[in-house]
């Protein structure tokens, strides 16, 4: 028979790609999709957190610029009164 001409390294190597190489893809393929699955949490959590400083940068951009606006009208109002002007804006920023 075929199989009596085989030694014992044939028959390891055979054993090995029949039982071994599945078994060893197939924890490995497990690995790599739990790894995969954690890569893609940990870029879910990244894009949040960017998202939500991101908010607050424009939110406090625009009040920096209202700010702005507002010294611009008193620099550019000649009638009017620029240190109560100016007090108002600390008050205001105070509260």
């Amino acid at each position: 028979m075929w199989f009596e001409q085989l030694n014992g390294f044939t028959l390891f190597m055979l054993a090995f790609v029949v039982i071994g190489l599945p078994v060893i893809l197939g924890v490995g393929g497990e690995m790599f999709r739990r790894w995969l699955t954690h890569k893609e949490r940990m870029a879910q959590v990244l894009t949040e957190a960017t998202a939500e400083r991101a908010a607050q940068y424009a939110a406090q951009t625009e009040r920096l610029e209202a700010r702005v606006r507002v010294l611009e009208r008193i620099a550019t109002d000649r009638g009017a009164d620029v240190a109560a002007q100016i007090e108002q804006l600390r008050d205001d920023r105070l509260n």
